[in-house]
């Protein structure tokens, strides 16, 4: 049974040869780091957490070294240095390797971690079933704090700054 009412129409799509570019970063935002004082509201949004010292470790960790979310998840103990306050990076995505130094409010946040963790595990940040803590999880973490402590939406979750880059590149850093 032929449907008579019917009738082929043209496509309405636009065939493109080269796909819409995404617009830079510079034009839909003014800076690509959070300023201290973001980060210390993020923390203190952090801190009202279930588990608030891990999650609030978590955000000074990442934003004190410039870690990405992948890095951060896969820290473990082996890479912290108590005695001699050294933390040795691992970066993703072709990063170079090196070594950072922990201040005391990083490492007076770190030994609790160690010392409070059950069961032990080789990471550092671990969920509550004593699994490493996974990079979704800490983005989701980020984006419920970011939303709870007003901060302007971002792409990614902790980006680098210019701190963490200043010590990588051996500079003392400006604060």
């Amino acid at each position: 049974m032929p449907k008579t009412h019917l009738k082929l129409v043209t496509p309405a799509i636009v065939k493109r040869t080269v796909t819409p570019r995404r617009p830079p970063n510079a034009n839909l935002r003014i800076r690509e780091h959070l300023t201290e004082a973001e980060v210390e509201r993020l923390m203190d949004v952090a801190r009202k957490n279930r588990w608030g010292h891990r999650d609030a470790t978590m955000v000074l960790v990442a934003y004190r070294h410039g870690f990405r979310p992948a890095e951060l998840v896969d820290l473990r103990w082996d890479q912290i240095e108590f005695a001699s306050g050294a933390l040795h990076v691992r970066r993703v995505k072709r990063g170079t390797p090196s070594t950072h130094p922990i201040l005391g409010d990083e490492l007076r946040a770190l030994r609790p971690l160690q010392r409070e963790q059950e069961p032990n595990s080789p990471f550092v940040f671990t969920s509550e079933r004593g699994a490493p803590f996974g990079i979704a999880g800490f983005a989701r973490m980020i984006e419920r704090a970011g939303v709870e402590a007003r901060l302007p939406r971002r792409d990614g979750p902790v980006p680098r700054d210019e701190k963490a880059s200043a010590q990588q590149r051996g500079a003392r850093p400006l604060s």
